[in-house]
């Protein structure tokens, strides 16, 4: 089984996962819970009723009450994931087949229609195919209710920056159906972020008010993923052995923005200062695995940024450098200097 970022699989016993990123353990996905069965949700799919969770601890807290066998120390990534075995799992749902199944359907809810309608417009101003674009989210696996998001996925790096560029366009001419977030729209963003990324109004807006992913259409909220496709992806599992070095705050220069749409999403730095924590590593990047993280800064801007340190040892060519890593905790952000 390939999966990755934006697609959802479902265990044996109900559990629904989104999966994270591109490159997974032989045999395992890694992944993290996102819809659970429970008595207290408000979701409901055929008999079964669901709940949804979102931030970490509360994933990994249902993980040690109900499922604590897939925590995983693992040793390639060195930290505690989530992977669930393949064989554990009975569903794999794709974001481009749910879509297209959309399109053929007569018999859409509002919002699968807004879905159809919204990547439709997408498609055409973009110029990019069908066979690129995807639905994820509630929506994916049948369980959206009245005040669902929209949660699209581009895939192929080509097809991405195509529509992020006509995304930039439409939001700057305030168009009627598609529009990017006022201040309060920002606001009721920053107050659901504050549960997991803890940052001040004022440095959000900052970096949250230029992000063209992000908005409403036809008073929907929607969040864009942005994917490489599967012949894009070179990385193999072990192909590089990471190494936690401990946590750091540091200032530096982004050097080179051209990764920053994708989840996951790169920078690279210079002039690189570390305020606090772990020092004497020379840190060439900043990366996360989650995308609100995505288009966080530009090239030439200076940051300001907290997370992981990681060594990054290249098993193949024997290179090495260390990274920071955003999005494992609350206390992790990155802002303009």
């Amino acid at each position: 089984m390939q999966a990755r970022e934006g697609e959802l699989i479902e265990t044996k016993d109900g559990i629904i996962f989104d999966v994270k990123g591109l490159v997974h353990p032989p045999d395992k996905i890694i992944a993290f819970p996102r819809f659970i069965p429970s008595h207290k949700g408000n979701r409901k799919r055929k008999e079964i009723v669901y709940d949804k969770i979102y931030n970490l601890k509360e994933r990994f807290n249902f993980l040690k009450n109900k499922a604590p066998e897939l925590i995983i120390y693992d040793p390639i990534f060195d930290e505690t994931l989530c992977e669930v075995p393949i064989d554990k799992i009975k569903r794999h749902y794709n974001p481009i087949h749910k879509l297209k199944k959309l399109r053929e359907s007569k018999k859409n809810n509002d919002l699968e229609k807004k879905a159809v309608d919204m990547l439709h417009i997408l498609k055409e101003k973009a110029n990019i195919p069908w066979n690129s674009i995807g639905i994820s989210g509630s929506i994916l696996v049948g369980l959206s209710i009245l005040n669902s998001d929209l949660d699209p996925v581009i895939y192929g790096t080509k097809n991405c920056l195509r529509a992020y560029k006509i995304l930039e366009k439409i939001l700057e001419n305030d168009d009627i159906e598609l529009k990017a977030y006022n201040r309060e729209g920002l606001k009721n963003l920053f107050d659901f972020r504050s549960k997991d990324s803890h940052m001040n109004f004022d440095d959000f807006l900052k970096v949250e008010s230029r992000k063209a992913f992000q908005g409403t259409f036809l008073e929907t909220d929607f969040f864009i993923r942005f994917v490489k496709d599967w012949n894009q992806i070179s990385q193999e599992y072990g192909d590089i052995q990471y190494k936690n070095c401990g946590e750091a705050k540091i200032s530096a220069t982004i050097t080179d923005d051209s990764e920053a749409l994708f989840t996951p999403c790169t920078y690279k730095v210079e002039n690189v200062k570390v305020i606090k924590g772990i020092k004497n590593t020379p840190i060439k990047e900043i990366t996360s695995f989650r995308g609100r993280f995505c288009q966080q800064a530009k090239k030439e801007e200076r940051i300001i940024a907290q997370g992981k340190i990681e060594q990054v040892k290249n098993k193949n060519n024997k290179s090495l450098y260390y990274r920071l890593i955003l999005g494992s905790k609350p206390t992790d952000y990155m802002i303009l200097s």
